[in-house]
C-alpha cells in the first residue's frame, strides 16, 4: 500500500476541535468519536430540515450515484470531477478516466432506420445492459471507448461553483460505510450549499441492519448509538434534486402515484422509508421496457416504461430523469427510445468483484450531460480490512434468501386477483399492491429479517 494512502481507524481530535478537525480526519477514512458523530448528525439534520423534498440545484453540478461504502473509489470519484468542494490541492486521478459526452451518444442524423439509430443510441454502441444490484452473473466489464483509445484524460481543475448530487446508497456492502457516510456528512455541514444528498433505499433502518451498515456501527462504537442518529439524519434527506428546473434526479424512479414534480413535494419524508406508496417507489422503482407499470421483482417500488417516463417529462417540463439504483458495467446507461431516463452508477467494481466501470454526470448551463467513466483504484491505492467478510454475508456471493413462494395478490377494488406467479411481471395500471410479506413492522426490531433482494 502506497504511503500517502489514507489508513482507516479512529480520529484523534484535539480538545475543542470542530468541523474542520472533523473533515480533515474524515478526509483520512477516520472515523469521529461517538459524541462528535452525534453532533455532526445534528447539524446536518439542521441543514436538511431547511431543505425542500425537491431541492433545486444551478448547474454547474456533477451528478453521482451509489458509493455504497466504498470509501477511496469515493476519493477517487472526486478527483475525477476536480475536486472536493473548498479542496485546492486536487491530486490527479488514480486511474485513466474517459469523459463521453452528448456527441458520443447521438447517432448520426443521416440515419433514418429506427431500428439502427436506436442501437447507436445506446452508449458507444455497446450493449449495455443494467443490471439489478445483487445480479453478478456477468461477466466483468469490457467497456472501452474511443475516448479511451485516444488517450483522453479529465485535467481540468473544478469550476469554484460546481455543486455535487448524491443519489443516494451511501452505505452497506462496502468496508467503510460509516467513514464515507462521515466524510458527506462533513462537506454537508462545511458547504451546505455545494452538496446535495438524495435518499436512496439503502438510507433505511430495516435495510441497514441487514447490508452491513448497523453492523458495522456496532463494530467500531460498541454500540448502536452512532447508528441511530444515521438514521435519524436519513429520515430528513430530500427525496429528489432538480437541476436548472429541467433535469430530475431521485435514487429509483418514478411513481403511478406522482404525476408531476409538485406531488413530490408534500410527501411526508421525514420518516422511515414506507412499505408502499410514492415515497416507497422514489427510491425502489426502475425503467424497464414494459408498456406502461409492472410489478417489480424486487418487491417495492414498480417499473415503469417508456410511456410513462416520456408524459411524465413532458407534463413537467423536464429534459431528463437522472438515477441510479441499478448496477451498470459501462458506468452509465440511457434508457427508452428517447433517452428519457439515465442510469448513473458511482461505485467501481461494485462489492470488491463486479469488474465494473463507474461513472459521474457533469451538468453545464447547455443541460447537455457529460459522463465520466473511471475504475475502482487498484490495492496499493486503499487499504484492504485484514478479515475481509464472508461471501455469505451482505456480499453478492450471498444473497439475501427471498421470502418463502407465496401467491401475490393484486388489489383490484376490495378484491384480491391471485397472479400467475410469484415472479410475474404482468402490465398493469393500478397502484395499489398488498404490503409485501418481507416489509412488516418487525423488520424494525429484527436484525435477522431478510429485505427484497436488489
Amino acid at each position: 500500500m502506497a504511503a500517502n494512502v489514507p489508513r482507516p481507524g479512529p480520529a484523534k481530535l484535539p480538545p475543542n476541535a470542530g468541523l474542520d478537525e472533523w473533515l480533515d480526519e474524515a478526509k483520512q477514512c477516520h472515523y469521529l468519536p461517538e459524541r462528535a458523530m452525534k453532533e455532526l448528525c445534528e447539524k446536518v439534520k439542521e441543514i436538511l430540515m431547511e431543505e425542500s423534498n425537491i431541492q433545486p440545484v444551478c448547474t454547474p453540478v456533477t451528478v453521482c450515484g451509489d458509493i455504497h461504502g466504498q470509501f477511496y473509489d469515493l476519493l477517487e470519484l472526486f478527483r475525477v470531477a476536480g475536486g472536493m468542494p473548498g479542496e485546492k490541492n486536487v491530486q490527479a486521478p488514480k486511474t485513466a478516466t474517459t469523459v463521453i459526452t452528448s456527441q458520443d451518444i447521438e447517432p448520426p442524423t443521416s440515419i433514418t432506420n429506427p431500428k439502427l439509430r436506436k442501437k447507436l443510441r445506446s452508449p458507444i454502441g455497446v450493449s449495455s445492459g443494467v443490471a439489478d444490484e445483487e445480479d453478478d452473473n456477468d461477466a466483468p466489464s469490457t467497456f472501452r471507448s474511443d475516448a479511451t483509445s485516444s488517450g483522453a484524460t479529465v485535467t481540468s481543475t473544478q469550476s469554484a461553483e460546481t455543486r455535487f448530487i448524491f443519489l443516494g446508497d451511501f452505505v452497506d456492502r462496502g468496508y467503510f460505510s460509516l467513514e464515507t457516510f462521515t466524510l458527506l456528512m462533513c462537506l454537508k455541514a462545511k458547504y451546505p450549499d455545494r452538496i446535495v444528498l438524495v435518499r436512496g433505499n439503502h438510507e433505511s433502518r430495516q435495510i441497514t441492519q441487514v447490508y452491513g451498515f448497523y453492523e458495522e456501527c456496532q463494530q467500531k462504537y460498541g454500540n448502536a448509538s452512532v447508528w441511530k442518529a444515521c438514521c435519524h439524519v436519513f429520515d430528513f434527506l430530500v427525496l429528489a434534486a432538480i437541476i436548472d428546473g429541467e433535469v430530475l434526479c431521485v435514487h429509483g424512479g418514478l411513481s403511478p402515484e406522482i404525476r408531476t414534480i409538485d406531488q413530490i413535494r408534500v410527501v411526508a419524508r421525514a420518516q422511515e422509508i414506507p412499505h408502499e406508496g410514492a415515497f416507497c417507489d422514489l427510491v425502489w422503482s426502475d425503467p424497464e421496457d414494459v408498456e406502461t407499470w409492472a410489478i417489480s421483482p424486487r418487491g417495492a417500488g414498480w417499473l415503469f416504461g417508456d410511456k410513462v417516463a416520456t408524459e411524465f417529462n413532458h407534463v413537467n417540463g423536464l429534459k431528463l430523469i437522472a438515477r441510479a439504483h441499478q448496477l451498470v458495467n459501462e458506468g452509465y446507461k440511457y434508457h427508452f427510445s428517447e433517452s428519457s431516463v439515465v442510469t448513473v452508477w458511482s461505485a467501481p467494481n461494485y462489492c470488491y468483484r463486479c469488474g465494473n466501470v463507474a461513472s459521474i454526470m457533469t451538468v453545464d448551463t447547455d443541460l447537455n450531460p457529460r459522463f465520466s467513466i473511471f475504475s475502482a483504484v487498484p490495492d496499493s491505492q486503499r487499504h484492504v480490512p485484514a478479515s475481509r467478510r464472508g461471501p455469505s454475508d451482505y456480499f453478492l456471493e450471498g444473497q439475501p434468501q427471498r421470502p418463502a413462494q407465496q401467491p401475490e395478490y393484486l388489489m383490484v377494488g376490495h378484491r384480491n386477483v391471485l397472479l400467475q406467479s410469484p415472479q410475474s411481471t404482468q402490465v398493469h395500471n393500478q397502484t395499489s399492491l398488498n404490503q409485501p410479506a418481507f416489509m412488516t413492522s418487525s423488520i424494525l426490531d429484527s436484525p435477522a429479517t431478510e429485505p427484497p433482494y436488489e
